[in-house]
């Protein structure tokens, strides 16, 4: 169904770019509740903001901005919360999408994610807006409901250029999304808006266009989507589409292994996406600690080198993934990823050596880098997720056509909500060890070990990389 397929592309690129707006706007907001709620040192953020720094001190005990390195810890804490929340909330929206369908659960989120918008917006406090983040990071399912909408219209032979869509609609929106939200910070919101005499946030204007975003998905998704739980996929040749089988390369569909073997590596690949994200988004948190500390760089400067690696990641998921990965495989393709991410922090390692002797060797070591994170942010995660729908249950009924959904362990819903919460888990603890880490012990220590891990990560791979036999 190559339309549902463009539905879903346009629905991701709207929803996160909604998404993206207020990224950048994390530590703006923070200063100014601070700025508004100073004159109440037991209000929330007052507390917050407090142990924020007692935890800080523990670390590393900055000799000026002391305040701002809290404001920016906050940020990354908040980041952690939402994935935190993801984690938990994932594999049930997965389960109810199984038994209610993907459409009317995803519609339900969107309701959700409007709400939160919707507090934004009104967010004149730091509790009411981290009300608004709690509500978001319970209803945010696009993202795992998207997965499992394009794994129920494509075969095993397209999964992977079918879920590419979801790794391009990513890097899109973090080129975009962020300077965006940047630009309308500094807009004034209607004067229809303003004519309601009610006190809004000061970032109202992106908060405005976050939800004029989210309701325009959810009109889109109303209207367009159908609902694909019991779709049959279009099939490329002949044959029973119980039958199909991926491209000789991989051999990763679900018919090539045994239920306990297809749960097996459910579990192992589980745990892979929590080690790889727990190390790497904990390098995406701290490489703007690094480029502010070596560097003095502004956030423009910062959001050029972030939107490089953006742009990077979209070309190469739209080309090289797309066209290789069914001639590479899913599992070995997740492994030069992470291979990749392994060369990029040894690059970082060095670089802190070079920044006052040799200033442009380290820029050059610092592009380099980024080249290579943003191989990985191309390859890992869309390659071990298109290897996990794999997994799941591909059987049809051969009277109605319809799956069979024999083994509800093995329900795309349920199995793919639950990859993607364990990933989640280490978003959310990720940044936290980064920092305390970068922190006490320096960048080169930080990225040295977070090397080794890669490397030890990518060798553990090996048995998921290697190419099984077809069953007989």
């Amino acid at each position: 169904m190559r339309n549902v397929e463009r539905i879903v592309f346009l629905s991701l690129v709207l929803d996160l770019f909604a998404f993206t707006i207020p990224l950048p706007l994390f530590p703006r907001i923070i200063e100014w509740y601070t700025v508004r709620e100073t004159s109440d040192p037991n209000g929330f953020l007052a507390r917050t903001l407090r142990l924020v720094s007692a935890v800080r001190g523990v670390f590393y005990k900055s000799p000026q901005n002391s305040q701002r390195w809290d404001v920016v810890l906050l940020g990354g804490l908040m980041g952690s919360a939402f994935s935190t929340l993801q984690f938990v909330v994932s594999p049930h929206i997965g389960s109810l999408s199984d038994k209610y369908g993907r459409r009317n659960v995803l519609l339900i989120t969107m309701i959700g994610n409007i709400l939160s918008a919707l507090i934004w917006i009104q967010s004149t406090t730091f509790a009411s807006y981290m009300l608004s983040r709690v509500i978001g990071g319970l209803s945010e399912g696009n993202v795992q409901l998207a997965t499992a909408i394009l794994s129920d219209v494509s075969t095993p032979a397209n999964r992977s250029k079918a879920l590419a869509h979801v790794g391009i609609a990513f890097a899109i929106c973090f080129c975009i999304g962020p300077p965006i939200g940047a630009y309308f910070a500094s807009r004034p919101v209607p004067p229809s808006v303003g004519a309601l005499e009610m006190e809004l946030n000061i970032y109202a204007a992106p908060a405005l266009l976050t939800l004029v975003l989210l309701i325009a998905e959810t009109l889109f998704l109303a209207v367009a989507l159908p609902e694909t739980r019991n779709a049959r996929p279009d099939k490329h040749g002949n044959g029973n589409p119980s039958e199909v089988l991926v491209n000789d390369k991989s051999k990763t569909a679900s018919v090539t292994r045994s239920v306990q073997e297809r749960t097996e590596l459910l579990r192992v690949l589980r745990k892979l996406h929590f080690l790889f994200l727990g190390v790497f988004s904990g390098v995406e948190f701290t490489l703007t600690f690094l480029t502010f500390d070596l560097f003095d760089w502004n956030n423009k400067q910062n959001g050029a080198l972030i939107g490089s690696i953006g742009v990077i990641s979209a070309l190469l998921q739209g080309g090289y993934v797309r066209c290789s990965i069914s001639k590479v495989g899913e599992g070995k393709m997740a492994q030069r990823g992470v291979s990749s991410c392994a060369l990029g922090l040894l690059l970082l390692a060095i670089l802190p050596h070079f920044v006052s002797t040799q200033p442009k060797i380290a820029i050059g070591l610092l592009r380099a880098a980024a080249v290579c994170l943003a191989f990985t942010s191309a390859t890992v995660v869309s390659s071990l997720t298109s290897y996990a729908s794999l997994q799941c249950d591909e059987g049809f009924d051969k009277d109605t056509g319809k799956p069979a959904a024999e083994h509800p362990e093995l329900a795309k819903g349920k199995a793919l909500g639950e990859f993607r919460s364990s990933g989640q888990l280490g978003r959310a603890i990720g940044p936290l060890l980064a920092c305390a880490s970068y922190w006490t012990f320096g960048p080169s220590v930080t990225y040295v070990v977070s090397a080794i891990a890669m490397l030890t990560l990518s060798a553990s791979m090996k048995p998921v990389a290697v190419l099984p036999r077809k069953s007989s």
